[in-house]
């Protein structure tokens, strides 16, 4: 279908619309409050002036300040609700006679009018992204007294974002610039330098980008994977982002791709899990491509390992740590830590940690405190390797003291590792990240930790340089 037909079409009908509508209600001299507009909608019947209506609702919502968008959901939070007696009568009528028809009559007068109300305005040209942008206003309110109305949000937009909706597309440098320029601005993982980095990481040679759209958002990705073709699993990220190789030097039978950024595009639509659709079927598209390749791995960051090391350092009660390494791991909070002569000292201990982080370390509620290990094992993946210094940056250092994983889809393996992470809460991880749960040998006291920059390694010269360039 022609969506700049469709999109005409619907403005055409918003417009004469107007023409319907009271003067009270949207016409040439609108007098209504944005709220006397939303109950007009809900209670109206009318196909072309409820299009106008919803157009009118949302015009006027663009215009509001940000308290007075609170208040308007706070009022289809407290006013669109179930009519409690009829509710009441229904479910008088189901217990007397539970049959089919009382169990209908029941489940229509429990749904909420605000799902209507939402259908309903939805019918309004463009109004799904706007929609979205509600949302996001709804969640950037952090209001309890908003809940309902999120979870009646939630609800429709998972509805209208079904996979069954989604396209997948490759972005390449023939993609359209209008999208190439929100794929610079929507990566949140590794910062794209401007339009030389992105035509490398677009470089058909050895990189892959895809993304979903919903066919609401013709020009708006929803969530965006970028992708190495390697024939490695690597341990840094400097090295996949480094400049591309000489003609001579390209792998031409990769063996490994390697998902090194995952960037969600849509903050209202926080919540809605796409991930696990995009990386299996990109790794059904990969497969189909390149017959060679036979290992699916991540590079991904672990954004709040800094942060829990922090905590745990600060509780004098934790077993976790010895006085004796509470000291020395006081050398990542030091500049330039990572190119101190002696920072292997502290790698045993930081790996340990990090180990310990991933297979034990729950939040009150149950769950691993990392929500990247959350994603990835949740679907199916297993954790293959903690890598020392995978991300040097100022970002990583911050994060994760330098530190990155690889979690590894083994196809065999995902539907068995995910029923033993849903259902009994197991982390599904390789020998050589246990092992590193193996205490090490006790030192007899703390090391001394010199500056001598001229011992650096050709690694961390590299690494100085990409931590310079941020």
């Amino acid at each position: 279908m022609n969506v700049s037909f469709l999109q005409d079409l619907l403005n055409t009908i918003a417009d004469q619309g107007r023409q319907l509508l009271p003067r009270s209600l949207g016409g040439s001299a609108p007098k209504a409050g944005i709220d006397e507009l939303a109950s007009a909608l809900l209670s109206g019947r009318g196909e072309a002036s409820g299009v106008a209506l919803a157009s009118e609702i949302l015009a006027r919502y663009r215009t509001l300040e940000p308290p007075e968008r609170r208040k308007f959901l706070a009022f289809l939070a407290d006013t669109m609700q179930p009519d409690a007696e009829e509710v009441a009568h229904a479910a008088r009528a189901y217990l007397a006679d539970p049959d089919p028809a009382s169990m209908a009559e029941l489940q229509q007068v429990v749904e909420s009018p605000r799902h209507e109300f939402f259908r309903r305005l939805n019918r309004a040209p463009g109004a799904t992204a706007q929609i979205i942008a509600m949302r996001r206003d709804l969640l950037a309110a952090r209001d309890p007294a908003l809940s309902l109305l999120d979870r009646d949000l939630m609800h429709l937009l998972s509805s209208w974002f079904n996979r069954g909706f989604l396209v997948l597309r490759r972005i390449d440098w023939q993609t359209p610039a209008a999208i190439l320029e929100k794929i610079i601005a929507y990566e949140a993982v590794h910062e794209i330098q401007g339009w030389d980095d992105l035509r490398r990481r677009l470089d058909p040679a050895d990189r892959r980008c895809f993304a979903f759209f919903h066919p609401s958002l013709v020009d708006e990705p929803l969530i965006f994977v970028e992708v190495a073709l390697m024939d490695a699993i690597p341990d840094n990220i400097q090295s996949v982002l480094r400049e591309a190789p000489k003609n001579g030097e390209l792998v031409e039978k990769p063996t490994t791709a390697v998902f090194y950024s995952i960037s969600n595009c849509q903050d209202g639509l926080r919540g809605i899990s796409f991930g696990n659709f995009l990386i299996k079927q990109v790794v059904d598209d990969l497969m189909k491509e390149r017959t060679s390749l036979k290992t699916f791995v991540t590079l991904s960051p672990i954004p709040q390992f800094s942060d829990w090391l922090a905590r745990t350092l600060a509780d004098a009660g934790s077993t976790l740590v010895s006085d004796n390494e509470r000291e020395r791991l006081a050398l990542v909070n030091e500049e330039d830590w990572t190119f101190t002569y002696g920072n292997e000292a502290i790698r045993p201990l930081l790996m340990r940690l990090a180990a310990h982080y991933f297979l034990n370390a729950k939040n009150a509620d149950g769950y691993l405190v990392d929500p990247v290990a959350r994603f990835h094992l949740g679907n199916g993946a297993r954790l293959e390797r903690i890598n020392w210094q995978g991300d040097v940056s100022a970002k990583g250092l911050r994060e994760a003291h330098g530190l990155m994983c690889n979690y590894r889809y083994e196809p065999r393996e995902i539907e068995r590792n995910h029923e033993a992470y849903e259902n009994e809460g197991l982390v599904a991880a390789s020998r050589q990240v246990h092992a590193l749960l193996k205490p090490e040998r006790s030192l007899p006291e703390p090391v001394k930790l010199l500056q001598l920059p001229g011992l650096r390694t050709g690694r961390q010269r590299a690494a100085k340089e990409a931590r310079d360039g941020d």
